[in-house]
Protein backbone atom coordinates (compact mmCIF):
# COMPACT_ATOMS: atom_id res chain seq x y z
CA UNK A 1 0.00 0.00 0.00
CA UNK A 2 1.65 3.42 -0.75
CA UNK A 3 0.52 5.97 1.50
CA UNK A 4 2.02 8.98 2.78
CA UNK A 5 3.19 8.87 6.74
CA UNK A 6 4.91 10.47 8.65
CA UNK A 7 8.48 10.93 10.00
CA UNK A 8 8.93 11.35 13.86
CA UNK A 9 10.84 14.55 14.81
CA UNK A 10 12.94 14.44 18.73
CA UNK A 11 12.84 17.98 20.16
CA UNK A 12 12.84 16.77 23.41
CA UNK A 13 14.68 13.67 24.65
CA UNK A 14 13.81 10.60 25.90
CA UNK A 15 14.81 7.62 28.53
CA UNK A 16 14.10 3.97 28.14
CA UNK A 17 10.85 3.58 30.36
CA UNK A 18 12.41 0.50 31.87
CA UNK A 19 14.91 3.32 33.42
CA UNK A 20 12.74 5.78 34.22
CA UNK A 21 10.48 7.99 32.11
CA UNK A 22 11.56 11.10 30.50
CA UNK A 23 9.70 14.15 30.70
CA UNK A 24 7.73 16.73 27.83
CA UNK A 25 7.67 20.34 29.68
CA UNK A 26 7.65 18.01 33.05
CA UNK A 27 4.64 15.31 31.93
CA UNK A 28 5.35 11.75 30.85
CA UNK A 29 3.21 10.93 27.81
CA UNK A 30 1.48 8.06 27.12
CA UNK A 31 0.33 7.40 23.21
CA UNK A 32 -2.54 4.97 22.50
CA UNK A 33 -2.85 3.76 19.34
CA UNK A 34 -6.19 1.81 18.61
CA UNK A 35 -6.02 -0.54 15.43
CA UNK A 36 -8.96 -2.36 13.40
CA UNK A 37 -7.17 -4.39 9.87
CA UNK A 38 -4.18 -1.96 9.91
CA UNK A 39 -2.11 -4.13 8.22
CA UNK A 40 0.83 -2.44 6.40
CA UNK A 41 0.42 0.62 8.34
CA UNK A 42 0.39 -0.19 11.78
CA UNK A 43 4.38 -0.73 11.90
CA UNK A 44 5.36 2.60 10.58
CA UNK A 45 3.17 4.68 12.61
CA UNK A 46 4.59 3.29 15.93
CA UNK A 47 8.21 3.50 14.50
CA UNK A 48 7.18 7.20 13.25
CA UNK A 49 6.29 8.43 16.53
CA UNK A 50 8.34 11.29 17.97
CA UNK A 51 11.13 10.19 20.71
CA UNK A 52 9.64 11.93 23.80
CA UNK A 53 6.81 9.92 23.77
CA UNK A 54 7.56 7.12 27.20
CA UNK A 55 5.14 4.55 26.13
CA UNK A 56 3.09 3.85 23.37
CA UNK A 57 -0.25 1.62 24.25
CA UNK A 58 -1.20 -0.26 20.93
CA UNK A 59 -4.38 -1.59 21.33
CA UNK A 60 -5.39 -3.96 18.06
CA UNK A 61 -9.12 -4.61 18.51
CA UNK A 62 -9.35 -8.22 16.82
CA UNK A 63 -8.42 -7.35 13.49
CA UNK A 64 -9.12 -10.32 11.17
CA UNK A 65 -6.10 -9.47 9.04
CA UNK A 66 -2.38 -9.33 9.77
CA UNK A 67 -2.53 -6.81 11.93
CA UNK A 68 -1.96 -8.48 15.44
CA UNK A 69 1.24 -10.50 13.82
CA UNK A 70 2.74 -7.11 12.77
CA UNK A 71 2.22 -5.61 16.02
CA UNK A 72 4.05 -8.84 17.57
CA UNK A 73 6.87 -8.26 14.68
CA UNK A 74 7.82 -4.88 15.68
CA UNK A 75 7.48 -5.26 19.28
CA UNK A 76 9.94 -8.94 19.77
CA UNK A 77 12.85 -7.28 20.65
CA UNK A 78 11.22 -5.22 23.70
CA UNK A 79 8.63 -7.76 24.34
CA UNK A 80 9.18 -11.25 24.79
CA UNK A 81 5.84 -12.70 25.48
CA UNK A 82 3.79 -10.91 23.05
CA UNK A 83 1.08 -13.33 21.67
CA UNK A 84 -2.59 -14.66 23.23
CA UNK A 85 -1.38 -18.24 24.30
CA UNK A 86 0.29 -19.10 27.84
CA UNK A 87 1.10 -17.12 30.56
CA UNK A 88 1.29 -14.07 28.37
CA UNK A 89 -2.42 -13.98 27.59
CA UNK A 90 -3.63 -12.76 30.76
CA UNK A 91 -1.04 -10.39 30.86
CA UNK A 92 -1.26 -8.24 27.32
CA UNK A 93 -4.94 -9.52 26.32
CA UNK A 94 -7.70 -7.98 27.63
CA UNK A 95 -10.07 -11.04 27.77
CA UNK A 96 -13.60 -9.84 26.13
CA UNK A 97 -12.84 -6.65 24.53
CA UNK A 98 -14.83 -3.72 25.39
CA UNK A 99 -15.51 -2.71 28.83
CA UNK A 100 -13.86 -5.29 30.62
CA UNK A 101 -10.92 -4.75 33.35
CA UNK A 102 -7.57 -4.78 32.34
CA UNK A 103 -5.49 -7.78 34.39
CA UNK A 104 -4.17 -6.12 37.66
CA UNK A 105 -1.00 -7.45 36.67
CA UNK A 106 1.50 -4.70 35.65
CA UNK A 107 4.35 -6.60 34.48
CA UNK A 108 4.00 -6.00 30.84
CA UNK A 109 4.18 -2.36 31.55
CA UNK A 110 8.06 -2.08 32.10
CA UNK A 111 7.88 -1.83 28.07
CA UNK A 112 7.93 1.10 26.15
CA UNK A 113 5.85 -0.17 23.78
CA UNK A 114 3.06 -2.26 25.54
CA UNK A 115 0.67 -4.63 22.71
CA UNK A 116 -2.57 -5.64 23.60
CA UNK A 117 -5.22 -7.46 21.63
CA UNK A 118 -8.79 -7.55 22.01
CA UNK A 119 -10.67 -10.98 21.51
CA UNK A 120 -13.70 -9.63 20.73
CA UNK A 121 -13.88 -6.58 18.53
CA UNK A 122 -15.48 -3.66 20.58
CA UNK A 123 -14.99 -0.80 18.68
CA UNK A 124 -12.82 2.35 18.49
CA UNK A 125 -13.72 3.88 21.88
CA UNK A 126 -13.55 0.15 23.54
CA UNK A 127 -10.10 0.06 22.26
CA UNK A 128 -8.78 4.03 23.46
CA UNK A 129 -10.60 3.05 26.78
CA UNK A 130 -8.09 -0.01 27.40
CA UNK A 131 -5.09 2.23 26.14
CA UNK A 132 -6.37 4.96 28.97
CA UNK A 133 -6.75 2.30 31.53
CA UNK A 134 -3.05 0.76 30.76
CA UNK A 135 -1.74 4.73 30.48
CA UNK A 136 -3.26 5.26 33.76
CA UNK A 137 -2.09 2.27 35.70
CA UNK A 138 1.07 3.25 33.85
CA UNK A 139 1.50 6.59 35.91
CA UNK A 140 1.47 9.00 32.61
CA UNK A 141 0.30 12.30 33.24
CA UNK A 142 -1.13 13.17 29.79
CA UNK A 143 -2.35 10.55 27.38
CA UNK A 144 -2.92 11.07 23.44
CA UNK A 145 -4.77 9.11 20.63
CA UNK A 146 -3.34 8.89 17.46
CA UNK A 147 -4.94 5.97 15.15
CA UNK A 148 -2.77 3.16 13.67
CA UNK A 149 -3.98 4.23 9.84
CA UNK A 150 -0.98 6.70 9.02
CA UNK A 151 -3.79 9.92 8.81
CA UNK A 152 -2.43 11.60 11.77
CA UNK A 153 0.97 13.65 11.28
CA UNK A 154 3.27 12.59 14.48
CA UNK A 155 5.35 15.31 13.60
CA UNK A 156 2.68 17.65 15.41
CA UNK A 157 1.86 15.95 18.10
CA UNK A 158 3.83 18.62 20.74
CA UNK A 159 0.86 20.52 19.19
CA UNK A 160 -1.88 18.31 20.17
CA UNK A 161 -0.03 17.85 23.94
CA UNK A 162 0.84 21.36 24.72
CA UNK A 163 -2.68 22.97 25.89
CA UNK A 164 -2.89 19.97 28.19
CA UNK A 165 0.63 19.86 29.83
CA UNK A 166 0.92 23.67 30.00
CA UNK A 167 -2.25 23.63 31.80
CA UNK A 168 -4.86 25.52 29.31
CA UNK A 169 -7.08 22.38 28.87
CA UNK A 170 -8.09 19.24 29.93
CA UNK A 171 -8.85 17.65 26.62
CA UNK A 172 -7.41 19.02 23.31
CA UNK A 173 -8.56 17.78 20.04
CA UNK A 174 -7.51 18.30 16.63
CA UNK A 175 -9.90 20.21 14.03
CA UNK A 176 -9.81 19.75 10.37
CA UNK A 177 -12.33 22.48 9.47
CA UNK A 178 -10.65 25.36 10.84
CA UNK A 179 -9.91 26.89 7.25
CA UNK A 180 -10.82 25.35 3.49
CA UNK A 181 -7.04 25.34 3.00
CA UNK A 182 -7.20 22.60 6.32
CA UNK A 183 -9.77 20.50 5.09
CA UNK A 184 -8.69 20.51 1.08
CA UNK A 185 -8.42 16.96 0.85
CA UNK A 186 -11.97 15.94 2.38
CA UNK A 187 -14.79 15.23 -0.11
CA UNK A 188 -17.86 17.40 0.12
CA UNK A 189 -19.73 14.42 0.98
CA UNK A 190 -17.13 14.29 3.98
CA UNK A 191 -17.18 17.74 4.64
CA UNK A 192 -21.08 18.16 5.31
CA UNK A 193 -21.11 14.92 7.37
CA UNK A 194 -18.15 16.79 9.75
CA UNK A 195 -20.44 20.15 9.45
CA UNK A 196 -23.34 18.54 10.69
CA UNK A 197 -22.24 16.51 13.77
CA UNK A 198 -20.38 19.80 14.66
CA UNK A 199 -23.21 21.34 15.03
CA UNK A 200 -25.03 18.21 16.97
CA UNK A 201 -22.42 17.83 18.70
CA UNK A 202 -22.35 21.43 19.58
CA UNK A 203 -25.41 21.09 20.59
CA UNK A 204 -25.16 18.37 22.88
CA UNK A 205 -22.23 18.57 24.20
CA UNK A 206 -22.03 22.17 25.15
CA UNK A 207 -19.14 23.27 23.91
CA UNK A 208 -19.75 25.83 21.10
CA UNK A 209 -16.35 26.80 20.22
CA UNK A 210 -15.52 23.01 19.41
CA UNK A 211 -15.67 21.73 15.18
CA UNK A 212 -14.41 18.50 13.90
CA UNK A 213 -15.42 16.31 16.71
CA UNK A 214 -15.09 13.12 14.82
CA UNK A 215 -11.12 14.14 14.75
CA UNK A 216 -9.48 11.33 16.69
CA UNK A 217 -6.10 13.20 17.47
CA UNK A 218 -6.64 13.76 20.96
CA UNK A 219 -4.54 14.24 24.34
CA UNK A 220 -6.40 14.04 27.26
CA UNK A 221 -4.64 14.80 31.12
CA UNK A 222 -4.19 11.92 33.57
CA UNK A 223 -6.75 13.92 36.00
CA UNK A 224 -9.40 14.22 33.44
CA UNK A 225 -9.27 10.53 32.92
CA UNK A 226 -9.83 9.76 36.20
CA UNK A 227 -12.47 12.12 36.69
CA UNK A 228 -14.66 10.31 33.96
CA UNK A 229 -16.29 7.22 33.94
CA UNK A 230 -14.89 5.35 31.29
CA UNK A 231 -16.77 2.46 31.03
CA UNK A 232 -19.87 4.47 31.06
CA UNK A 233 -18.59 5.80 27.60
CA UNK A 234 -20.03 4.86 23.97
CA UNK A 235 -17.26 2.22 22.89
CA UNK A 236 -18.16 2.67 19.15
CA UNK A 237 -17.35 5.82 16.94
CA UNK A 238 -20.09 7.94 18.85
CA UNK A 239 -17.21 7.82 21.57
CA UNK A 240 -15.57 10.79 20.54
CA UNK A 241 -18.61 12.72 20.78
CA UNK A 242 -19.61 11.03 24.16
CA UNK A 243 -16.12 11.90 25.88
CA UNK A 244 -17.18 15.86 24.95
CA UNK A 245 -20.10 15.56 26.51
CA UNK A 246 -19.03 14.46 30.00
CA UNK A 247 -16.32 16.65 29.69
CA UNK A 248 -19.01 19.24 30.21
CA UNK A 249 -20.56 17.61 32.44
CA UNK A 250 -17.78 17.10 34.74
CA UNK A 251 -16.67 20.64 34.08
CA UNK A 252 -13.56 20.34 32.29
CA UNK A 253 -12.58 22.56 29.22
CA UNK A 254 -11.72 21.79 25.40
CA UNK A 255 -9.67 23.12 23.07
CA UNK A 256 -9.33 22.64 19.17
CA UNK A 257 -6.00 22.65 17.42
CA UNK A 258 -5.56 23.32 13.85
CA UNK A 259 -4.35 20.70 12.02
CA UNK A 260 -4.41 19.85 8.20
CA UNK A 261 -6.71 16.57 6.81
CA UNK A 262 -4.68 14.28 5.32
CA UNK A 263 -6.42 10.43 3.46
CA UNK A 264 -3.82 7.95 1.88
CA UNK A 265 -5.14 4.38 0.71
CA UNK A 266 -7.12 3.56 3.56
CA UNK A 267 -10.93 4.60 3.54
CA UNK A 268 -12.64 5.83 6.46
CA UNK A 269 -15.20 2.90 8.46
CA UNK A 270 -17.30 5.72 9.24
CA UNK A 271 -20.44 5.81 6.48
CA UNK A 272 -22.37 8.48 7.11
CA UNK A 273 -26.01 7.67 5.64
CA UNK A 274 -26.33 5.72 8.85
CA UNK A 275 -23.79 6.64 11.26
CA UNK A 276 -26.09 10.46 11.53
CA UNK A 277 -29.57 9.08 12.35
CA UNK A 278 -27.87 6.56 14.87
CA UNK A 279 -25.35 8.82 16.18
CA UNK A 280 -28.57 11.40 16.07
CA UNK A 281 -30.08 9.30 19.26
CA UNK A 282 -27.19 9.30 20.95
CA UNK A 283 -26.36 12.82 21.01
CA UNK A 284 -30.10 13.54 22.10
CA UNK A 285 -30.07 10.70 25.07
CA UNK A 286 -26.50 12.46 26.39
CA UNK A 287 -28.09 15.71 25.80
CA UNK A 288 -30.38 14.90 28.55
CA UNK A 289 -28.73 13.45 31.17
CA UNK A 290 -26.14 16.43 30.46
CA UNK A 291 -28.54 19.17 31.33
CA UNK A 292 -29.68 16.98 34.21
CA UNK A 293 -26.36 16.13 35.77
CA UNK A 294 -26.06 19.88 35.82
CA UNK A 295 -29.24 20.69 37.35
CA UNK A 296 -28.28 18.36 40.04
CA UNK A 297 -25.37 20.25 41.38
Amino acid sequence: MATALWGSQNQYGTADPREGHSVYKDSTVGVVIPAYNEEGFIGDVIDSLPEFVDQVFVIDDCSTDDTWPEIKAYVEDEVNQAAVTGDSAEQIVVADGAGTTVSESQTFLNKRIVPVRHQTNGGRGAAVQTGYELALMSGMDVVAVLDGDGQMDPGILDEILDPVVEGEADYAKGNRLISRRHCAQMSNWRLFGNALLTLLTKVASGHWRMRDPQNGYTAISATALETLSLNDLFDDYGFLNDVLIHMDAHGMTVQDVPMEAFYGDESSGIRYGSFIPKLSMLLLRRFLWRISKKFRR
